[in-house]
């Protein structure tokens, strides 16, 4: 473990960036230059003008009130302002859930360190077992922490009372959390305004007929199975060469705004550039021109593609999006089985309209599973060879190791400053950079898979990104470090004390969490709300794209919470702060001033600066609370493998009954709170229904829904045609154009026994 110096150099240089970080955010946000860069979402909704309007032309970029520089600090008492209520109006549910995780953070670690501190420290600071011990090596802050009991102490019967007590109180606060979450869910949705995927059921594997298009089909099948709530439907089409082109002519717009503007402001003298690879190399013409001979193609390329996906019958996808009458109708066919063969007629409850991943609906569904597996291949490998690069970065964390590798550098490695600069800096973000691109990485694995829906993309590429970090960073930093670190040992002592050494060097990776906390946790937080990246782009976008108001604000880069890049590391705080709570107590200050910054700083950027891509009703916290749950169950065994090299084998036996209850416990709120996430109750369902005849009886949902379920690239078209029950003939006969096969002599191969359905033979349906 690295000494109380390393740290303190660690601790400085990352208070140093995030107050840096800090202050430059406090000033930049109050400049009207920046006003659309550090508030959009007020922009976007309408109610924020820019302040660039008024005053003199040098007040249009410089604040020149010298009292809000006085009050540079007041966006942190208005962040905490809001009320949760007006939050969920304001900014979603998902976002005042996702808050809550740092609130919840400071809820069961507070109390825990209070405790630590108070019993676990001086019980540790007064063993003095290191100070006797011959040929390990430690330093002075290992005193606090488990590794200064000796074998065999009765003292480790203090960290097994508080692993007990951390243990309850950790479950106690997620029991309640849990109930809190749901009941916030139920009341939202039981308030939420009307969206056409209350309305609407997603219908996949729609199995072939020969007599009937998908469409047909579709429509036959509910009018059939829901006649009574059924009310439309729209096919699904593979459109993804179509969005191609699309998305190529919104680039080639841009650029041709770009030379415009360029045109404009030297209009002697017309832009030229060549027509090669990046502009590299290739004949040079006029850019102006070249640019809208290319947009005039891509059209022509456009419309053709549009009118092959609409005709050509390849491109319609055995998927469909079926809207009922009534969400109690929706929420019987969404949670029940359609047919007696569970593979075909696969219906779930429809994301709704913006949370649609289109590309992977044109995805047939017999090659969901293939794709599964070997992404699911892909990542084991990626994640387990990924231990190389982590092995180096904790190689950065022993000086002795880099005098080794690099001898020439041990004249300079040996300097007093640069030794804290490299043992209590470097590691940290180094790792840091390793990972940066991980998360996209993981993004495009979940893609692959087939999810149809950007809140269930984000959700699997969390546990993706957990998955790996509990490995790589976690694991991988815990046991390839110690092996370093304790290599010389490992060589001259007996095999038989070989767990023994691994044992007491398991905490004295401590000194590296904490300066990853500090590297990632405080100057990260404080780099997020300083939003260079977007401040930089913006200005750019100003400057060469942007002609009119509705440009500039096409320029806004609001951004969104990112769940499966942050819920992930914002887990990872969890384990280290569980586990190192009994082993480590030091490291839980640098998590409580962690979760404190990140509570203030993402309650400021929901309210101001995010806009969410979907709103989920916060779908994601059984994920968030069996990850707390594995957390907890890591801690116990951990602390139960360290005390098993301790010799305190009745110790031990007494840890065995915490991973049980653990389990237990996740069980009894598996089954009390998940539903509520995974199902809508039918008793629900009919009360809003009722609520919805009363407060709008002259609704046509029928038009509401049209076009709700459109791709994109067809919304402003209005090409597709949304097929529809009749309900004003009342007409009790279902048209269809399949053969009768009433006589068929023995089992037909288009029965639902094989993917059918029977329906075809009662397509005159009597009425009832």
């Amino acid at each position: 473990m690295g000494s109380l110096t390393d740290i303190g150099v660690s601790a400085g240089l990352n208070i140093l960036s995030a107050v840096g970080f800090l202050l430059a955010f406090a000033v930049l946000r109050i400049q009207p230059i920046n006003d659309r860069v550090y508030f959009p979402k007020w922009y976007l909704k309408g109610t924020r003008s820019s302040p660039r309007q008024l005053g003199t032309v040098f007040s249009k970029f410089v604040n020149a009130d010298l009292s809000t520089y006085i009050r540079f600090l007041n966006w942190m008492p208005a962040a905490l302002k809001m009320p949760e209520p007006e939050l969920i109006e304001h900014a979603g549910l998902d976002s005042a859930v996702y808050v809550r995780i740092y609130l919840l953070g400071l809820k069961i670690f507070v109390p825990i360190a209070l405790l630590a501190f108070a019993v676990l420290v001086p019980v540790n600071w007064t063993s003095g077992t290191l100070e006797n011990e011959k040929g390990l090596s430690y330093d002075e802050i290992d005193k606090l922490s488990i590794s200064n009991l000796g074998k065999g102490s009765k003292r480790f019967w203090a960290h097994i009372a508080m692993s007990y007590v951390f243990t309850f109180w950790t479950c106690f606060v997620l029991y309640h959390e849990y109930k809190v979450v749901t009941t916030m869910r139920l009341r939202f949705l039981a308030n939420q305004n009307r969206r056409p995927d209350q309305y609407t059921v997603l219908v996949r594997n729609v199995p072939p007929d020969p007599d009937e298009s998908v469409s047909e089909h579709v429509e036959h099948f509910f009018a059939v199975n829901h006649r009574d709530h059924y009310l439309s439907h729209q096919i699904v089409y593979n459109a993804n060469h179509l969005s191609g082109l699309v998305e190529k002519k919104k680039g080639l717009q841009n650029w041709l705004i770009y030379y415009e503007n360029k045109h404009a402001k030297n209009t002697a003298k017309r832009p030229k550039i060549k027509t090669g690879l990046w502009g590299l190399w290739g004949q040079r013409v006029d850019a102006i021109e070249y640019h809208q001979k290319e947009i005039e193609d891509l059209c022509k390329q456009e419309d053709e593609e549009r009118q092959k996906v609409i005709t050509d019958p390849n491109y319609i996808m055995p998927a469909a999006f079926v809207s009922f009458k009534t969400q109690w109708g929706a929420a019987v066919c969404a949670q029940t089985q359609q047919t007696s063969n569970p593979t075909v007629w696969l219906t779930e409850w429809a994301p709704e309209p913006r949370d649609v991943f289109w590309a992977n609906l044109a995805i047939p569904f017999v090659e969901l599973s293939v794709r599964r597996l070997i992404v699911a291949v892909a990542f084991f490998f990626l994640t387990f060879f990924f231990m190389i690069p982590i092995a180096i970065v904790q190689s950065l964390a022993n000086l002795e190791e880099i005098e080794k590798v690099l001898p020439f550098l041990k004249p300079i490695i040996e300097r007093n400053s640069l030794q804290a600069v490299i043992q209590g800096f470097l590691p940290g973000i180094v790792l840091k950079i390793f990972l940066i691109v991980l998360p996209t990485i993981l993004m495009a694995m979940s893609k692959i898979e087939g999810h149809t829906s950007l809140s269930g993309l984000d959700r699997k590429t969390a546990m993706k990104y957990y998955i790996f970090l509990f490995v790589n960073v976690f694991l991988g930093s815990v046991i390839t470090g110690t092996a370093f670190q304790q290599l010389d040992n490992f060589i001259h002592q007996s095999a038989n004390k070989i767990p023994e050494v691994i044992g007491e060097s398991i905490p004295m990776k401590a000194t590296f969490f904490m300066t990853y906390i500090m590297v990632d946790g405080w100057s990260g937080i404080a780099a997020e709300v300083l939003r260079l990246k977007a401040l930089v782009i913006f200005h750019i976008k100003n400057a060469f794209l942007v002609r009119t108001e509705h440009d500039r604000e096409q320029a806004m880069d609001p951004g969104s919470l990112d769940f499966y890049n942050s819920e992930p590391r914002l887990q990872l705080y969890f384990l280290l702060g569980l586990v190192y709570a009994v082993v480590t107590p030091m490291l839980l200050p640098f998590i409580i001033v962690f979760f404190s910054l990140a509570y203030l700083v993402f309650r400021h950027q929901i309210i101001n600066v995010y806009s969410q891509h979907y709103e989920s009703g916060a779908q994601f916290w059984p994920d968030v609370h069996m990850r707390l749950i594995i957390a907890l169950i890591v801690s116990q065994i951990l602390l139960l493998g360290l005390l098993s090299t301790q010799e305190a084998e009745k110790s031990t036996v007494a840890l065995l009954p915490l991973p049980v209850l653990s389990i237990w416990f996740h069980y009894v709120c598996k089954g009390r709170f998940e539903p509520a996430f995974v199902k809508f109750p039918l008793q629900d369902a009919m009360v809003k229904d009722t609520l919805e005849r009363a407060h709008d009886p002259t609704l046509n949902l029928r038009e509401y829904l049209k076009g709700a379920y459109v791709h994109p690239v067809f919304q402003k078209n209005d090409i597709y045609k949304v097929v529809a029950m009749d309900e004003e003939e009342k007409n009790p006969i279902v048209v269809t154009k399949r053969q009768s096969r009433m006589n068929t002599p023995g089992g037909s191969k288009f029965n639902s026994s094989s993917g059918g359905t029977n329906e075809g033979e009662f397509s005159r349906v009597p009425p009832t």
